[in-house]
């Protein structure tokens, strides 16, 4: 027997279920699979309803538990043979000792369920950078999303053949008990296990489990990147197009920059990805990358025609693959989602995302922080024709950020490789509500990878050191914030399509048109060099956009000496160097 069939029949004897749907990612049964959701309840709710197609087209509204709707990073485990593997980055449980606890609660857990089988490639099935693979789960939900996400069908079947090597994720919904939610990672296996969480971020495990935890181990051990990046072309008025990658925590701007557009004419961005990034080296030395996925898992509040057009293009474009939106609000005279920043006026009938009445004079808000869409990237206007490309795309520029109201200027160039290596693992951002924890506290995210690293953190930088030694032509490497406030809590900084100015000096710096201030943490545009044509914004203000105060930068040090201290000697010497340079320009 083959050994794909071995494992769904290892499934189907430990989960009991009722019934084995197999998907083969055709049209049809993507009806099928919508017909099936909104007829089933779950939760005491309807897995999906129908929205307004006239105004949303082929759009579903999912609300799910009050108590599932962020990830569980502090319930996420990497299960390696030793606990220095996995690193103080993550949390460790022996493999052994984690089966056991998983495969307990995954036992009969489908009984008078449905086993969605879900064979499915993460990149062009023509890439050599392309995986293949197989996710058990009992959520409808996760199975059109994966659908919308991935490249779901009999193509994956017909790649696996009698190979074993392909990804095996395991997941169940459970009864959604928070005290029995694991996600546990099985980097040595190509295994991910997930139960008691039906969010996408636990529950589709083709994207952070797999394209991020899992694929950054096995880009360690094969001599690639997996990245938590947005992948971007912008195109000058002379056609070259440049390619960038970004890496940004979540709900900082990364979906915004992903589809930017430019407030000069003659520019165009072409969007490729807005969330992941496999990065290999190219035969011709050159960093080039791929977007393993097919479509957009975005936070909704905030976007609205003015900060991001591209993406309000997206989710009313019509394909025959649906579009979720999920604990947003729903405005229920039009049937419509809504979330603050949507419109300025709030409408008069609201539901909640808790399924409840919202009132304007609630100092809650009606739609959850970290709601989310889900839409097929084929639907986005600017979608890059180099996407299909199964080579990628090749690599001018990193643009690294985070959100913080001080301290990191709004703009600036790396030294060097290493020391764009170093900055980049010294970046912090404030937490925000796509992630477990207390909203507003700054904590280290280096690469926007410190949730999704799937191994010890120290050898991942060592590793992205190594990869830029294989580099002939080392794209540049960019530092930005776009949320830095001044001394009365309001941002210096428009934001939103005008980063596109930023994104136009980064481009006249990788032409060689610009040069540079250096400074003491690195290099500094000269600021008759930003084109700032049609912004209001007073040089007191763009004086502090770029200001370096010794006082704040003496603290941010004391920091990284903290956090680099947990990861002992596996802080490479080169970004030990890095650091000890900074803090002798600081404090002479």
């Amino acid at each position: 027997m083959k050994p794909i069939n071995l494992f769904i029949n290892e499934m189907k004897d430990l989960f009991k279920c009722k019934n084995v749907y197999f998907m083969n990612g055709s049209e049809n049964e993507t009806k099928e699979l919508l017909d099936i959701a909104q007829r089933s309840v779950f939760d005491d709710k309807v897995i999906l309803k129908k929205l307004n197609h006239n105004e949303y087209p082929n759009s579903y509204y999912h609300r799910s538990n009050i108590n599932d709707v962020a990830r569980t990073e502090h319930l996420t485990y990497v299960c390696t043979k030793n606990i220095e593997q996995a690193g103080p980055n993550n949390n460790w449980m022996e493999p052994n000792e984690a089966k056991k606890k998983m495969l307990k609660l995954f036992s009969n857990s489908m009984n008078n369920r449905t086993m969605y089988v879900i064979p499915f490639t993460m990149g062009m099935y023509e890439s050599e950078y392309a995986k293949d693979c197989i996710q058990i789960t009992d959520s409808v939900y996760v199975a059109l999303s994966m659908k919308i996400m991935t490249r779901v069908g009999n193509k994956t079947i017909d790649r696996i053949g009698d190979s074993s090597n392909f990804f095996r994720g395991i997941h169940s919904v459970g009864t959604l008990n928070p005290s029995e939610r694991y996600i546990m990672h099985f980097p040595e296996e190509n295994l991910v296990m997930s139960f008691g969480s039906g969010y996408g971020g636990n529950a589709l495990l083709g994207k952070k489990s797999y394209a991020l935890r899992i694929g950054s181990y096995l880009g360690y051990k094969e001599g690639w990147l997996a990245e938590h990046m947005f992948i971007i072309g912008v195109e000058s008025p002379n056609g070259k197009i440049t390619y960038f990658l970004g890496a940004f925590p979540s709900a900082c701007g990364k979906t915004n920059v992903a589809m930017l557009k430019f407030v000069f004419k003659g520019y165009k961005v072409w969007t490729l990805g807005d969330d992941i990034a496999w990065l290999n080296v190219g035969k011709d030395g050159n960093l080039y990358a791929i977007n393993p996925e097919t479509g957009f898992f975005g936070v909704a509040p905030g976007i609205n025609y003015k900060t991001n057009q591209i993406i309000m293009e997206t989710l009313k474009n019509n394909k025959f693959l649906p579009t979720l939106f999920t604990n947003t609000a729903i405005d229920n005279d039009n049937n419509v989602p809504w979330w603050e920043g949507l419109s300025d006026k709030i409408p008069l009938n609201l539901t909640d995302w808790k399924g409840e009445k919202y009132f304007k004079d609630s100092n809650k808000t009606a739609a959850h922080p970290n709601s989310r869409f889900t839409v097929s990237i084929y639907n986005c206007p600017t979608l890059s024709k180099e996407y299909y490309n199964p080579k990628g795309v090749p690599i001018s520029g990193i643009i690294f950020g985070g959100r913080r109201k001080d301290t990191i200027p709004l703009v600036f160039e790396t030294n060097d490789w290493n020391n764009g290596v170093f900055m980049a693992s010294t970046v912090g951002s404030e937490i925000t509500a796509a992630s477990s924890g207390d909203i507003g506290n700054v904590r280290r995210d280096p690469m926007a990878m410190l949730p999704f690293c799937g191994y010890n953190m120290g050898d991942y930088f060592q590793h992205w050191l190594n990869i830029g030694n294989k580099i002939k032509n080392k794209p540049k490497i960019f530092i930005v914030n776009w949320f830095r406030k001044d001394e009365n809590g309001k941002h210096m900084w428009p934001g939103f399509g005008d980063n596109s100015r930023i994104i136009k000096w980064m481009i006249d710096r990788i032409d060689g048109n610009v040069d540079v201030k250096k400074s003491e943490i690195g290099l500094l545009p000269n600021i008759l060099d930003l084109n700032l044509d049609g912004l209001e914004i007073g040089k007191n203000i763009l004086e502090k956009l770029f200001s370096i105060d010794r006082q704040s930068w003496i603290k941010e040090i004391s920091m990284i000496e903290e956090f680099y201290s947990k990861f002992g000697n596996k802080i490479p010497k080169e970004l030990q160097a890095n650091l000890l340079k900074l803090k002798n320009k600081i404090q002479n």
